[in-house]
């Protein structure tokens, strides 16, 4: 029976933890902090040992792209076999492939061949497991444990979800660079790899992953790729892109600025905003549907990245990425939950990775069109094509509004409750379980 009044902001976040315990949350959120930190790790460690800048940079590149590629064939993979075995292999062989990269990094030095260090990095890449995503979907299936149909669960799950990542990617390099002034910037890579054999098995193993099951065979019915998730896919890619250039215009700017060290907490200020946004979401009516929050807040982006054609300081641009992470992570929130709500339930892993990979892909795009043109330039053209990005996201959200609308008015509605009072009493007790 749906409630007669719909909970709270701060309600639908206190029933939804309350759903898995603060176990769950936990675990969940350490154990996305090593794709987070493995590719600035990997930067500094690898620059650091072979003195070679581009050394570090293809480095780091390597183990983006393979994860890039790597995520939607996990994804595709949890789909088929349940998310267990897929992201216990993929702890394993990721730590291990950020161990061995760390150990060949020990072994190298200036003036020697480096070859070998983007080769274990793209492997290492490949197994790191998305583990946002796979909490992402898990959340559909825990909620239906709960009595309450009350939307702003599973809005709240979204919401939440979002912020974690942004607050994992704000922490991740934190940790790093906490690191490196303690101690030799290879340590990092050795965390990242026992964080990942740690909480990634432990996500792995969670009580919850049991909500999750394989659906074996799928019928030619569900397909993955839609209008809606090529629309949604380019979003993310956008949405990427402004990061990528981002970070670059930012890392130009304090350059010059003398300041250089200060790149990533300046960066971080764009992760303050963003964080504090996503959680908000959840407090929107229901009367503003998905598709029209998309259009407002990719609008948004465009208006707050304006500001970053016109500043020459350090404290411009911090108020400028201030206020353009305001708009970035309901962005995103709004683009994951709509993929979730426009692709068929045993299809979800997939269409969740698939959006990080594009995510990812435009994060690099950005950086190295950025890149190209700061050389030309400095930081003003950099940050023109975060400008640009922004554009290419609302464009795509005005656009294909439409696209998105009428898939998901085929595909069926998620449900809220479970049909069968057996299948109910089961997915209780193992959410009973994931709470102890």
């Amino acid at each position: 029976m749906r409630e007669a009044y719909p909970l709270s902001p701060v309600q639908s976040y206190r029933h939804l933890f309350a759903l898995t315990g603060p176990t769950y949350v936990l675990v969940a959120f350490l154990g996305r902090l090593p794709l987070a930190m493995s590719q600035i790790a990997a930067l500094l460690a690898v620059s650091g040992a072979t003195g070679s800048y581009t050394a570090g940079g293809v480095t780091a590149g390597s183990l983006a792209v393979a994860n890039a590629v790597g995520a939607p064939v996990a994804g595709s993979l949890t789909d088929r076999l349940g998310q267990r075995p897929v992201l216990l292999v993929q702890s394993v062989l990721g730590s291990l492939g950020l161990l061995a990269l760390a150990l060949l990094t020990l072994g190298a030095g200036p003036g020697e061949p480096w070859w070998p260090l983007p080769v274990s990095a793209a492997v290492a890449g490949a197994f790191v497991p998305q583990i946002g995503t796979m909490a992402r979907v898990r959340w559909r299936p825990i909620s239906t444990t709960s009595r309450s149909t009350d939307p702003r669960v599973m809005d709240a799950a979204f919401s939440y979800e979002g912020a974690a990542d942004e607050a994992s990617f704000v922490l991740g390099p934190a940790v790093v660079g906490l690191i490196v002034a303690v101690a030799a910037p290879v340590t990092s890579l050795l965390v990242a790899a026992v964080l990942l054999g740690a909480f990634g098995t432990w996500f792995a193993l969670h009580p919850t992953v049991a909500l999750v099951g394989a659906s074996g065979r799928r019928s030619t019915q569900e397909r993955l790729v839609s209008p809606a998730l090529v629309v949604l896919a380019g979003t993310q890619l956008s949405i990427g892109m402004v990061f990528g250039s981002i970070q670059t215009g930012t890392s130009v700017l304090a350059t010059q600025a003398g300041a250089p060290g200060l790149t990533g907490l300046l960066h971080a200020l764009l992760g303050v905003g963003s964080v504090l946004a996503g959680l908000a979401v959840v407090a929107l009516p229901d009367s503003v549907g998905h598709v029209r929050r998309l259009r407002i807040f990719t609008s948004a982006l465009v208006l707050l990245a304006l500001p970053l054609l016109l500043v020459g300081s350090l404290g411009a641009l911090s108020l400028a990425l201030l206020g353009l992470g305001v708009a970035i992570a309901p962005s995103m929130i709004t683009t994951f939950t709509l993929a979730e709500r426009t692709t068929p339930v045993r299809r979800l892993g997939a269409a969740m990775t698939t959006l990080a990979a594009t995510t990812g892909t435009g994060y690099a795009l950005g950086a190295a069109l950025a890149g190209r043109l700061a050389d030309l330039g400095g930081h003003r053209p950099a940050f023109a094509v975060t400008v640009l990005a922004t554009l290419l996201a609302t464009t795509l959200a005005w656009s294909g509004g439409r696209a998105v609308r009428r898939v998901a008015a085929v595909v069926p509605p998620r449900p809220e409750t479970s049909a069968a009072a057996d299948d109910q009493q089961s997915r209780d007790v193992t959410v009973a379980a994931a709470r102890r």
